[in-house]
């Protein structure tokens, strides 16, 4: 074989492995429903430059697509609410409970949730979220970077501003890189600036907005803030290794990407 062709074929293996992402296609208390299932193993899909690019939302955003370890649970369940309008699947040791939504949110609305055993938290299912927009002034911009993003099987309301449903990992530059994950189809700001970056997903007219992740909004936190639950990093380097190696977030985003809502 030509040493040129050797060249392209091992450029070609290095660029897949690099574009390689996870994709995923339930104790029992008031308020929710969870039964055991069985282990399994995530699927594998490949996600393109054209899906980093969809996640950032912008052209000028910029996005890094990398290898992520698989999930580590060796058991999931599912948890559903009683009247069987949402479900997601979670590591078996994990815990999820239903609490009282935020003050403001539409009738019907739900809040649950996800935590580790130790108490640690790690997401929250939001939905009825009313729908909410606030001014960007550009001195208030900051630079923003998608580290990870997979499509999601949902329906979502589409639009203006909006893009197809997808699991993200995003980082906002302030004082240090903050970090955030949920699901969005919401852009995140022109030219990759963005006041706050937004893991909402729009709901059909009058059943509000939906969330799940660690947060509904990621900023730029100023010094005298409390950070978590997001996630802080010196480098954007240190934000890809997160993505890359941590067990935690290779579990929360099959759990993420398992969600589904009955509209």
């Amino acid at each position: 074989m030509a040493p040129s062709t050797i060249l392209t074929t091992a450029s070609a293996l290095l660029a897949g492995a690099l574009l390689a992402g996870c994709a995923a296609p339930s104790n029992s208390g008031p308020g929710w429903t969870a039964q055991p299932g069985a282990p399994s193993s995530p699927a594998t899909a490949a996600a393109s430059p054209e899906a980093s690019a969809s996640a950032s939302a912008t052209p000028g955003a910029s996005g890094t697509a990398t290898a992520q370890a698989a999930a580590t649970a060796g058991a999931w369940k599912t948890f559903s609410d009683p009247e069987k309008t949402v479900s997601f699947e979670l590591p078996e040791t994990w815990i999820a409970q239903s609490v009282p939504p935020e003050e403001g949110a539409l009738p019907g609305a739900l809040k649950v949730e996800v935590k580790k055993p130790d108490g640690t938290f790690m997401a929250a299912l939001r939905t009825g979220l009313p729908p909410s927009s606030a001014d960007c002034p550009e001195a208030a911009r900051r630079a923003y970077t998608v580290i990870s993003s997979v499509p999601v099987g949902l329906s979502a309301e589409g639009g203006e501003g909006t893009i197809p449903p997808r699991a993200v990992f995003r980082v906002i530059q302030g004082y240090r890189y903050f970090g955030s994950y949920g699901i969005t189809n919401v852009v995140g700001g022109a030219d990759g600036q963005a006041c706050e970056l937004r893991n909402i997903v729009r709901g059909p007219a009058g059943k509000g907005d939906y969330s799940f992740g660690d947060l509904v909004s990621l900023r730029a936190f100023a010094t005298d803030e409390k950070v978590a639950p997001a996630k802080a990093f010196d480098t954007l380097g240190q934000a890809a290794r997160y993505v890359r190696e941590s067990s935690d977030f290779a579990n929360v985003q099959r759990m993420l990407m398992s969600l589904e809502i009955k509209n």
